[in-house]
């Protein structure tokens, strides 16, 4: 229920304010507005306002809106209100009414990262941890513990902020420059070479493959909890057992441990654990469960968890209000950029179009984002609504930059363009919509199958 609410409220808060961009640039036009609809097809719920032109609605498919007005093409107008009339409106005037719903989910992605930097957004310390040997992490000589400052002059105080400014340095190719502070303290800069990475390496954890990763601590090899039934308990495994050896291999670390359960599905492994001072042998066979396609062993249980090491490589990145309105802004302006970047590259087939997400996930994103916290759904509204955004700003016919497009084309030859190939056009958009709402689909279905 938390992942319907979640996706259902941010479908309506987005939409809402895409449309009413519309709407209020359509009045301050002059245009009348006949009905503002929150989803499509039969309306289920609607409301006329004393002294209002328009209808409110809610209709049944609540995938998105519309704002319908006084149009000649849409049906007859009265000699009367032809000058309310949009297709009436000098050129300049449809295109701002046209453009004003995606600069609304740009504005709206603005003011909520501004509230974000302002309230304070929770991140992992950009701390290096494992460095993988002859990657390009380790040729610029980074090594485990020192903190990236910045990324080609911008600041990185979180592992969120190295993650999105690499990306956008992958996607241009060529060699990011990190400032790092070492663990002496000493600030120094490194050259990370990045154009070595494939369209297929964006797919997947890029940071890693250039050979780096989030500094964890260590966590020793001690259950924490097991799951009922499982593997462990049916093994005999407690809480606050020390796992000594596998195999006779000794153990030191917790995700030593793992990696030898998820390598040995179906297999004996040969326990030697300490509970209560007393040295106990255990034997237990790991279940085997697929993953991404790849078969492992687990057998049901988590390790104990000092939360105060884990609290201390937290953050919160906050600003006062005009630093914080900065960064809303470059954050903005940044992640359209990107966005824009990765469909320019799933278009020339560089990015796999794996990486195109339906309803589905969405949803899903939506309903983890509540879970974690009022700043994490937050984010995730930002970001949703600038993509909706820059998808809406997209020269398709049937989206509004497909109707900025027509009347660029108008402004240029100086009348407007022919009924037959504005319906062309939208024939044309209707089948590019659908395969790419269908392609994001299959690829939602996907991921719910493999996982």
């Amino acid at each position: 229920m938390t992942t319907l609410f979640a996706f259902l409220g941010a479908i309506v808060l987005l939409v809402a304010f895409h449309e009413y961009g519309h709407y209020l640039v359509a009045r301050l036009c002059g245009v009348k507005v006949l009905r503002f609809s929150i989803g499509f097809g039969k309306v289920l719920l609607s409301k006329k306002f004393e002294d209002s032109d328009t209808e409110w609605s809610i209709s049944a498919i609540p995938l998105g809106g519309y704002v319908k007005m006084l149009d000649e093409r849409e049906g007859e107008v009265k000699p009367e209100e032809l000058s309310r009339a949009f297709n009436r409106q000098p050129v300049l005037k449809r295109m701002a009414i046209v453009i004003a719903g995606p600069l609304a989910n740009l504005l709206l992605a603005i003011l909520f990262y501004w509230g974000l930097f302002i309230y304070g957004v929770p991140g992992l310390k950009p701390i290096i941890g494992t460095i993988i040997p002859s990657s390009p992490a380790a040729v610029a000589q980074l090594q485990t513990g020192q903190t990236i400052v910045s990324v080609n002059d911008i600041a990185t105080p979180s592992w969120q902020e190295v993650r999105w400014v690499l990306l956008d340095n992958i996607l241009q190719g060529g060699t990011a420059v990190l400032q790092i502070r070492t663990t002496q303290g000493d600030v120094v800069q490194r050259l990370l070479e990045i154009n070595s990475l494939t369209a297929a390496d964006l797919d997947s954890d890029y940071v890693r493959k250039l050979g780096m990763q989030p500094y964890q601590p260590v966590v020793r090899p001690v259950i924490g909890e097991v799951v009922k039934g499982a593997v462990a308990e049916r093994a005999g495994l407690q809480a606050d057992d020390q796992i000594l050896s596998v195999n006779g291999e000794p153990i030191t670390d917790w995700e030593q441990w793992v990696t030898i359960v998820r390598h040995h599905p179906g297999k004996l492994l040969q326990l030697k654990i300490k509970r209560e001072g007393h040295n106990i042998a255990l034997d237990l066979v790991p279940d085997s469960v697929t993953e991404n396609g790849e078969e492992i062993g687990r057998i049901g249980a988590a390790p104990r968890i000092v939360q105060q090491d884990f609290d201390a490589l937290m953050t919160d990145v906050r600003y006062p209000p005009m630093g914080a309105l900065r960064q809303a802004l470059r954050k903005t302006w940044e992640t359209s950029i990107v966005s824009l970047k990765m469909m320019g590259r799933m278009i020339a087939g560089q990015v796999s179009l794996k990486n195109l997400s339906g309803p589905i996930t969405i949803a899903d994103y939506a309903g983890q984002s509540a879970q974690m916290g009022f700043g994490a759904y937050l984010s995730f509204l930002a970001l949703i609504s600038i993509s909706l955004g820059v998808l809406n700003l997209l020269p398709i016919p049937l989206l509004d930059g497909g109707h900025l497009l027509y009347y660029m084309a108008e402004m240029v030859k100086g009348s407007p363009v022919s009924e037959k190939l504005w319906d062309a056009g939208q024939k044309v958009g209707i089948a590019l919509l659908l395969s790419l709402m269908s392609l994001a689909l299959f690829n939602d279905l996907s991921r719910l199958i493999l996982h």
